[in-house]
């Protein structure tokens, strides 16, 4: 969820991070709503857990931007909705919070693949070579 709601930005340095006038960045997945695509999704184990993170807030604001859920809001959550969360659930949606956190900041790279995708193999680096081969010539 990180990698799709981050908004890439172009490297520093380059011609398109100085330039002016650009429209405004739009959000992964705002971009592939825009052509009509639908990302493909890893499978969620334990929809209950992500369920109750998204309840509670995937992060929570701080001085200068986000910060991962506290154990003081995931106690003031539990206290509001009177569910005890066993305490492996608890330290497995402040872990969430603090990946979700690291993964959008990452996922801010232009280059940055999804996290559910596996490395290129060498036989998929050899496909693209010939590709770009009968194309380049």
């Amino acid at each position: 969820m990180a990698w799709l709601n981050a908004t890439p930005k172009p490297a520093e340095g380059t011609k398109r991070a100085a330039a002016k006038n650009q429209p405004p960045p739009k959000s992964r997945n705002e971009q592939m709503k825009a052509i009509g695509v639908t990302p493909k999704m890893p499978t969620v184990s334990a929809p209950h857990i992500l369920a109750r993170l998204v309840e509670i807030g995937l992060t929570e604001a701080a001085g200068m931007g986000s910060a991962p859920l506290s154990w003081q809001s995931i106690n003031a959550w539990q206290q509001s909705v009177r569910l005890r969360l066993a305490p492996w659930e608890a330290r497995l949606i402040r872990k969430l919070s603090v990946e979700y956190l690291a993964e959008g900041r990452r996922a801010e790279s232009e280059n940055c693949p999804a996290p559910w995708h596996s490395a290129p193999t060498e036989q998929d680096r050899e496909i693209e070579l010939r590709a770009l081969q009968s194309v380049l010539g």
